[in-house]
């Protein structure tokens, strides 16, 4: 799933949802769910989120919507496989960021 956000340092709850396709109360439930999401909050309480926040929530969307684990099961396997299991997941998202980036060049052709 290619998430399209512009590059910044922090996003808020509205942003991140609109990009995943979800309620912001499902980002606000996956935070309580999921300990490796840790929004800075500002004065005002409002979540934001940092690059690095949405590599762990487009793991969970990607364990939970496109491959079916359960929210316990998504729990375990970041458990017991966190670093290797987010490593094979950014390296195959960026393979399919440049097999989509090779399609369209090819179609200009």
């Amino acid at each position: 799933m290619h998430i399209n956000l512009p590059e910044k340092r922090y996003y808020g709850i509205g942003e991140v949802a609109k990009a995943f396709g979800v309620n912001t109360s499902l980002i606000r439930f996956w935070e309580k769910e999921f300990d490796i999401l840790k929004p800075k909050k500002n004065a005002k309480g409002n979540r934001k989120f940092t690059p690095d926040d949405i590599k762990n929530l487009k793991f969970i969307y990607h364990l939970v919507k496109e491959r079916g684990f359960t929210l316990e099961g998504a729990k375990t396997h970041l458990k017991e496989e966190k670093k290797q299991a987010l490593d094979t997941f950014e390296i195959i998202s960026k393979l399919e960021h440049v097999k989509n980036q090779l399609i369209k060049i090819k179609q200009h052709l």
